[in-house]
C-alpha cells in the first residue's frame, strides 16, 4: 500500500539496498551475454572530491542513458573509478600531517610518505563514491577502479615505455606553469585567471651609441611591463615590423638598464604598434609568448628566479654570461631576493637611475595556482613532453570521418582549433604522490627508459660495457649481484600529470594491457558525458591514446555538457557565496526531485540555472505523481494479467492509450539524440496535465460510478497508464519509480530490469471495424480506422473527441482569467455554425465541460451573439456572452495600459542591449538576464495584443 506522505528519504536509502544487493546494475549478466553491449565510463572524480552541481548534473545525464539502454535490453557497463589526483591528494596529507605535528614528506622520505598516503585513501578517500550512490548512479560498483591500481599502473608504465621507445615521449627544456609554493609543474586547467588591480611600468631602455637622457626620446626606446622583476632575463625588445618609429632601430642594440647587457631590437609581428609605445621586451624564460618570439630570432633563455620565486644570479652562468664589468656586484645585492620584494627594488632603481618613465594602474589577469593560490610563473626547466602534435593527427581523423561525434556539434569546432595549435604536452609533475616515471639515470645522466628496474639496469650495464665504461666482468659481477650495482643507476623522481593515466582510462578500466574478455567487449564505448572544460585536457588525450594503442576511438558520442549556475545565472564560487550543495538539496528534497530539476533545465548549448525554488516545483511534480498512484490505488485500478490496451472500447481509454504512445515516441527520441531537457520536459508535461489533470478528472465519474465493463476497463486502463509512466519516469527519478512499482505494479522483479515501453502493436484496419467503441454515457462511436503502415499505437477519432473538449476547457479557462472572471462566476457558451459532429460531441460530454469550464449552459446558433468573446477551437468558433458578466470598458482600458506596461520594459531593455558598452562590459549573465526579461515581455505583450483582439469582438 502506497503510504500518504512521500518522503525521499526512506524511499532513496531503502532502494539504494535493494540495488546493491540484487547486483541489478552490474554489467556481464547471464540473461543478457548476447545482448548488444553499450559501456559508458564515469569521468573519475578526484579521489579527494566531495559532491558538487557539476558533478551531479554529468552523473544524471550518464545515468539516464545507462537506465534507458539498460530496460532496452542491452548489457551495460558503467564503469565508475576515482583519479588519485595526484596534487590535490599530496596537499590532504601534508596538511594532515601538518595540523598533527608529525614530521613533514621530506623528513619522513618518500616510501614512509606514499604509506601514509595509501593509508588516508583506505580510510577516508572515496567519500564522493557513497555521495555519487545517493544520486542514484547506477554504476557497476563491483568493477570499481582506482587510477593506481595495479592493473591500471601497469598500463600507464607500458604506454610510457613504448611511447619514448617510438619517439613519442622525450625530455626537453621548455617553459611550464610553475607552482612557486608547491614546487612543481603544473597544468593549465590547474591555473585559475585572477582580475588583479595592478600597475603598467613603462621603462626606458637605452639605444647603443647614443648618450641616455631621460629627457632625450631619441636616445632610448620605452617598452612597457607589468613584471619589471623579470627585466633581468630580458634577452630582446621587439617592434612590429610595419613599425616606422622604429625601423630604422631593427637590427641594432639597446643597452638593458641596472644589467648593462646589450640586447638586440627585433622585429616581429607579436608587437602591438596600438599598445603601448609599440614596443615589447622579450624575456624568453619567462613569458610563454616570448618564448615563442625568442625561438623564431635565435634568442638565449635567461632564466632569473629559481623554484621558490626567489630572484637567482649568483652563480647563474645564463645571467652573467656577457655582463659589463661590476655588473656582477648588482647580481650579489640582488641575489634570493622574493620576486615581489624584487619587484618593488628593482623599480625603486630604476626611478632612480632615469630609467622610469611613468607608471600607470592597469587591471589584469594574473594567473594563479588553483590549489595554492600563489602567482604561478612561467618556469624554463626540464620536463617530459608528449609529442602532442602528431598523436593528434588520427584524433583529428576520427572526428572528421565521423568515428567519434561531439554533441552539440559546434564542439567540434573548438576541439579541432586547440588540436590544431597543440603545443608539447609536460606530463611530469614533481610530487610523490603519482605513477613514478619508469626513468632510470646513469652516472652520466644517460637516460634508460624501462617497465621494471631490472629491465633498465640490463640496459644500462649493456650500454656502459659497450661505451667502455665498465668491463663486461663487471657489467656481469653487477647483473648478478644487486649489491655491486648500488647507485648505478637512479630512478626519476618525477611522476606522472594525473591526466597521462586518466587518457587510458576507457582500456585500461578493462584490463588491458591484459587481453581480457572485457576489454573485448566492452571496448570501445558508447557515449561520453563531460563538461566543454576538459575537452583538451582528458577528452583530446583519450583520443590519442584510445587511437595508438587499440586503434579505435574510445568511445562513438562525446555529449557535451554547460555549467551549472545560480538562478541569477551567475557561476558558482564560495567567493560570492552562492555555491548549491547537492547534498544539501537532497536531504531537503530527495535525488530525484534534484534530478529531474536538472535534466530539465538541461538544453543542449545552454547553461542551467539552478534554484532551491526550481528543485522544490520537481519535488511537487513528484508529490503530484504520488498523491495520483495513490488515487488509482484506492480506486482499485488493478491491470489484470491479460489486459491490452489496444483493446479498449471507451473513447476516454483509447485516447489515453494513444496519448502514452505519443510519449512513449518522445521521451525515447529526446533520449536517443541526447535531448535529455525534451525527455524530462515531455513526461513531466503528460504526467501532469494529461494522465493527472485529464485523464483522471475525466476518469473520476467513471470510476466513482456503478460497477460495470466501463469501469473495470478503465481501472485496467489507469493501471497500465501508470505503469507506463513509471517506466518513462524511471531513467529520470529512479528512486520514487521504484518503490511506486514495487508497491502498485504486483509483479516479481525490479523496475530498474524491466522491459522499455515498446510502442503498443497497430491493429489492422478489419480487426479494428469489427470493435465498437463507446462514448462517456455509454453511446456507440463510429470504428477508428489506423493505416496498416502505422508503427505505433495512434487513434485519431479518440484523440480528436477528448483533444476537442481538452481545448474547449483550457481555451474557456485561459479567456476567463484574462478577463478577471472570478472562477465562481458561472457564464454560458454558444457554440457557432458547429458541424453535426461537434454537437454530437459537446452534448456527449456537455455535463464534464459545464463541471471543468465553469458554465452554466451550452447552447448553438448560426452565429455569435451580439456581446460575446469569440474564440476558434480546433477551427470551429466559439463564443463566451460576457456583457453584464464584465464591465467590457474597463477591461479593454486596463489591457490597454498593461500593454503600454510592456512596451515599456521591451524598450527599457532594448536601450540597454544596444548599447555597445554595457554589453561588451556587463558580466554575461547580466547580459543574459536582460534577453530573458525582453522575451518576458514580448511573451506578455503578445497575449495581451490576443485578448485586446478578443475583447473588441464583444465591444
Amino acid at each position: 500500500m502506497i503510504e500518504k506522505n512521500y518522503q525521499p528519504a526512506d524511499i532513496e536509502s531503502r532502494m539504494s539496498r535493494i540495488w546493491e544487493e540484487s547486483g541489478a546494475f552490474k554489467a556481464g549478466r547471464p540473461e543478457r551475454k548476447d545482448a548488444t553491449p553499450f559501456t559508458i565510463v564515469i569521468p573519475p572524480p578526484n579521489v579527494t572530491g566531495s559532491l558538487h552541481m557539476g558533478h551531479a548534473l554529468n552523473n544524471t545525464l550518464q545515468d539516464i542513458l545507462c537506465r534507458f539502454e539498460r530496460m532496452r535490453g542491452r548489457d551495460v557497463l558503467w564503469q565508475p573509478g576515482t583519479d588519485h589526483a595526484g596534487i590535490a591528494t599530496q596537499m590532504v596529507v601534508e596538511r594532515q600531517l601538518m595540523e598533527r605535528q608529525e614530521p613533514g614528506r621530506r623528513d619522513m622520505g618518500r616510501a614512509r610518505f606514499l604509506e601514509r598516503v595509501w593509508q588516508w585513501k583506505a580510510e577516508s578517500g572515496g567519500t564522493i563514491v557513497n555521495q555519487l550512490k545517493r544520486l542514484g548512479a547506477s554504476c557497476d560498483w563491483s568493477r570499481e577502479r582506482f587510477t593506481m591500481d595495479e592493473g591500471l599502473s601497469r598500463a600507464v608504465v607500458k604506454v610510457f615505455v613504448e611511447l619514448h621507445r617510438d619517439g613519442l615521449i622525450y625530455k626537453d627544456k621548455r617553459l611550464v606553469n610553475w607552482d612557486p609554493k608547491l614546487l612543481t609543474a603544473i597544468s593549465d586547467l590547474e591555473v585559475q585567471q585572477v582580475e588583479v588591480k595592478g600597475s603598467l611600468w613603462y621603462l626606458r631602455y637605452p639605444i647603443e651609441g647614443r648618450t641616455f637622457s631621460p629627457d632625450d626620446p631619441k636616445s632610448f626606446i620605452v617598452v612597457a611591463t607589468t613584471r619589471p622583476e623579470t627585466m633581468l632575463g630580458d634577452t630582446a625588445v621587439a617592434v612590429h615590423p610595419d613599425d616606422e618609429r622604429y625601423t630604422d632601430l631593427v637590427g641594432k642594440h639597446v643597452i638593458l638598464p641596472l644589467v648593462g647587457r646589450k640586447i638586440p631590437i627585433v622585429a616581429d609581428d607579436y608587437s602591438d604598434p596600438e599598445k603601448g609605445s609599440g614596443a615589447v621586451k622579450v624575456t624568453p624564460a619567462h613569458d610563454f609568448n616570448d618564448f615563442e618570439i625568442g625561438k623564431r630570432h635565435g634568442l638565449p633563455q635567461i632564466s632569473v628566479l629559481d623554484q621558490e620565486g626567489s630572484l637567482n644570479l649568483v652563480d647563474n652562468e645564463d645571467y652573467l654570461r656577457g655582463l659589463p664589468e661590476g655588473a656582477s656586484q648588482f647580481a650579489e645585492e640582488f641575489h634570493q631576493i622574493e620576486r615581489f620584494a624584487a619587484r618593488r627594488k628593482i623599480v625603486a632603481r630604476l626611478e632612480e637611475f632615469g630609467f622610469l618613465e611613468r607608471i600607470e594602474p592597469n587591471t589584469h589577469m594574473v594567473p594563479h595556482g588553483d590549489r595554492s593560490g600563489v602567482v604561478i610563473e612561467p618556469y624554463l626547466t626540464d620536463q617530459w613532453y608528449v609529442d602532442a602534435k602528431t598523436m593528434a593527427q588520427p584524433a583529428m581523423a576520427a572526428v572528421r570521418s565521423g568515428e567519434t561525434t561531439f554533441v552539440p556539434k559546434n564542439w567540434e569546432k573548438t576541439y579541432f582549433e586547440w588540436m590544431e595549435n597543440i603545443q608539447p604536452w609536460c606530463i611530469s609533475r614533481q610530487l610523490w604522490w603519482g605513477h613514478q616515471i619508469p626513468a632510470w639515470y646513469g652516472p652520466d645522466g644517460k637516460v634508460f627508459v624501462a617497465e621494471t628496474e631490472e629491465e633498465a639496469v640490463g640496459h644500462a650495464l649493456g650500454y656502459y660495457v659497450e661505451q667502455e665504461v665498465i668491463t663486461p666482468e663487471q657489467g656481469h659481477e653487477m647483473a648478478v649481484d644487486s649489491s655491486k650495482r648500488e647507485g648505478f643507476i637512479t630512478r626519476d623522481e618525477d611522476v606522472l600529470d594525473t591526466w597521462f593515466s586518466s587518457a587510458l582510462w576507457p582500456f585500461s578500466t578493462l584490463g588491458w594491457p591484459d587481453d581480457t574478455p572485457e576489454v573485448a567487449r566492452y571496448y570501445p564505448t558508447n557515449t561520453l558525458v563531460t563538461g566543454f572544460d576538459i575537452i583538451f585536457f582528458w577528452v583530446a588525450r583519450m583520443m590519442m591514446m584510445g587511437l595508438h594503442f587499440m586503434k579505435q576511438a574510445p568511445f562513438s558520442t562525446v555529449y557535451i555538457h554547460r555549467l551549472v549556475r545560480d538562478e541569477k545565472g551567475a557561476k558558482m564560487s564560495k567567493s560570492k557565496g552562492n555555491v548549491i550543495d547537492p547534498l544539501g538539496v537532497i536531504d531537503e528534497y530527495g535525488a530525484d526531485a534534484l534530478r529531474f530539476a536538472l535534466t530539465r533545465e538541461a538544453a543542449q548549448g545552454h547553461d542551467i540555472r539552478l534554484s532551491p525554488h526550481l528543485v522544490e516545483t520537481n519535488r511537487n511534480f513528484a508529490t503530484k505523481f504520488w498523491n495520483a498512484c495513490r488515487f488509482a490505488e484506492m480506486n482499485e485500478c488493478v491491470k489484470p494479467d491479460d489486459f491490452d490496451p489496444k483493446g479498449a472500447k471507451q473513447t476516454l481509454n483509447r485516447w489515453i492509450a494513444h496519448e502514452t504512445s505519443r510519449v512513449t515516441r518522445e521521451v525515447t527520441e529526446a533520449i536517443e539524440s541526447h535531448r535529455f531537457n525534451d525527455g524530462a520536459g515531455a513526461i513531466y508535461r503528460f504526467v501532469w496535465n494529461v494522465f493527472c489533470d485529464w485523464y483522471l478528472e475525466l476518469a473520476k465519474p467513471v470510476l466513482m460510478g456503478e460497477e460495470g465493463a466501463a469501469k473495470a476497463e478503465t481501472r485496467a486502463m489507469v493501471a497500465w497508464t501508470r505503469d507506463e509512466i513509471l517506466k518513462l519516469l524511471h531513467p529520470f527519478m529512479p528512486f520514487i519509480s521504484e518503490e511506486l512499482w514495487a508497491v502498485t505494479a504486483r509483479r516479481e522483479g525490479l523496475l530498474v530490469l524491466a522491459r522499455w515501453p515498446r510502442k503498443p502493436a497497430t491493429l489492422t484496419g478489419e480487426q479494428l471495424a469489427s470493435m465498437a467503441m463507446a462514448g462517456p454515457n455509454g453511446e456507440i462511436l463510429p470504428p477508428v480506422i489506423v493505416a496498416p503502415d502505422e508503427d505505433d499505437f495512434s487513434d485519431p477519432a479518440a484523440e480528436a473527441e477528448i483533444g476537442w473538449v481538452v481545448d474547449l476547457v483550457t481555451s474557456m479557462r485561459s479567456v476567463k482569467a484574462e478577463m478577471n472572471i472570478p472562477p465562481s462566476t458561472l457564464t454560458p457558451l454558444v457554440i457557432s455554425g458547429a458541424s453535426s459532429e461537434t454537437k454530437d460531441r459537446a452534448q456527449r460530454w456537455n455535463d464534464t465541460i459545464k463541471r471543468l469550464a465553469r458554465l452554466s449552459d451550452v447552447s448553438f446558433a448560426d452565429r455569435p451573439p451580439e456581446g460575446a468573446m469569440q474564440l476558434l477551437v480546433r477551427g470551429e468558433v466559439v463564443a463566451l456572452p460576457l456583457k453584464g458578466v464584465i464591465d467590457l470598458a474597463a477591461e479593454r482600458a486596463r489591457l490597454e495600459k498593461e500593454l503600454g506596461k510592456a512596451d515599456a520594459d521591451i524598450k527599457r531593455v532594448d536601450a540597454k542591449l544596444s548599447n555597445e558598452k554595457f554589453v561588451a562590459n556587463a558580466p554575461e549573465e547580466l547580459v543574459e538576464e536582460e534577453k530573458e526579461k525582453r522575451e518576458a515581455a514580448l511573451e506578455r505583450k503578445g497575449k495581451i495584443v490576443e485578448a485586446l483582439a478578443r475583447l473588441k469582438q464583444a465591444l
